[in-house]
């Protein structure tokens, strides 16, 4: 028996699908009413009890945040950013992207994902934007009580990142690079040597799961087979995601894994030496990478692989995104007077972290939306 997972990095609006521009001109008005429910039903049904939804319609997001908080609709506690800001948007990106190229943009974007009842703000590109309008961001975010997340493909990203304040990295990044340099190492170190005088630890999502495992998934394809995403879905937008990735080693978004897949171990026990603190999240909903099976998949290969300790994974997706989402007192340990979240397996997960591919019971809020490995009454729309 455990706390309920967190998944720290999803995407609710994707579901696997392998072509982007495709996915977003025929999908985005199911997303509201198909897509973003299956997704946090599937999340759900999967042990996930809170999920951190990074970059999505602020519509669409809103409308699933109020079904689930009313109980209309089964999912997870949501903690969502809406669009991502950034400094440049493709015009196919507009619905789930917003650009903010100057300092009112900024306060005024941040205020309206705020008034929405988003909590998060989905930060990339820093490095491209004008500083002063970066740093607008993250100051108005913070003054909202609001987190900022930012990716960190790029070295600049990260340089910048720690200079503006934000509070959270997203992925492994730097492509083929094998490893952070040197000066991005200091400045880590630094910043995780301030901790609690600078806001409390820096947390790092790495997002390594679907990268280690690409080359396994394409040898062996069946898991793409697995019913589990299809819950929730209409038959022909399952038909249409399984023709997307019925090449799964052809796929333009993973041309360049095999070669990252050799840096991750490094730029893992990089991070550790630095000091920041992991939470588990997987980009899920990307191509490939379901709802149903990214976290398990994520901790097994941070404990299996990458070396880390069993029961730090475990902290990492039940007590630290808490932590870092501020919300200690009511999730992240099975502890009188917090929220009932449990899950539970049948053996012993400090030994066979894998066993969480298969949770047996799922209970949030104190209602069981999984019994004997069966969904309840309570988990069906």
């Amino acid at each position: 028996m455990l706390p309920g997972l967190w998944e720290a990095h999803a995407h609710l609006m994707l579901t696997g699908h392998a072509d982007y521009p495709r996915w977003q001109r025929v999908y985005t008005d199911r997303f509201a009413d198909e897509i973003m429910p299956a997704s946090a039903l599937q999340l759900l049904l999967a042990g996930i009890t809170s999920t951190r939804d990074l970059g999505a319609p602020l519509e669409a997001s809103v409308s699933l945040l109020n079904a689930v908080e009313s109980g209309e609709l089964p999912g997870p506690r949501l903690f969502m950013s809406g669009p991502f800001l950034q400094a440049e948007v493709a015009e196919w990106q507009k619905g789930y992207r917003w650009a903010v190229r100057s300092i009112g943009d900024a306060k005024r974007r941040v205020a309206q994902l705020d008034e929405a009842g988003m909590v998060i703000v989905k930060l990339i590109d820093q490095d491209k934007m004008p500083r002063s309008v970066a740093e607008a961001i993250v100051e108005e975010a913070h003054a909202r009580g609001m987190k900022v997340v930012a990716h960190s493909h790029r070295p600049d990203e990260i340089r910048v990142g720690l200079e503006i304040g934000v509070d959270n990295f997203e992925h492994t990044g730097l492509t083929t690079a094998p490893e952070y340099p040197p000066d991005v190492m200091l400045m880590l170190k630094e910043r995780t040597a301030r901790g609690r005088v600078a806001g409390g630890p820096l947390f790092w999502t790495p997002t390594v799961e679907g990268l280690w495992n690409f080359d396994r998934t394409v040898a062996n394809p069946e898991k793409l087979d697995d019913p589990c995403w299809k819950v929730g879905l209409q038959d022909d937008t399952i038909a249409d995601i399984q023709s997307s990735i019925a090449q799964p080693g052809q796929l333009g978004y993973t041309r360049l894994t095999p070669l990252r897949k050799p840096t991750l171990k490094r730029k893992i026990a990089q991070l550790r030496e630095a000091g920041v603190v992991f939470m588990v999240g997987t980009d899920s909903g990307i191509p490939m990478k379901f709802h149903c099976q990214s976290t398990w998949n994520e901790m097994d290969v941070l404990v299996r692989v990458m070396g880390l300790p069993v029961m730090d994974v475990i902290r990492s997706a039940v007590y630290w995104p808490a932590v870092m989402m501020d919300v200690e007192q009511d999730l992240g340990t099975v502890s009188a007077g917090k929220f009932a979240d449990i899950i539970a397996v049948r053996g012993d997960v400090l030994e066979y972290i894998s066993l969480l591919q298969r949770v047996d019971f799922v209970m949030k809020g104190g209602v069981v939306y999984k019994h004997d490995g069966r969904a309840t009454a309570a988990a069906l729309p």
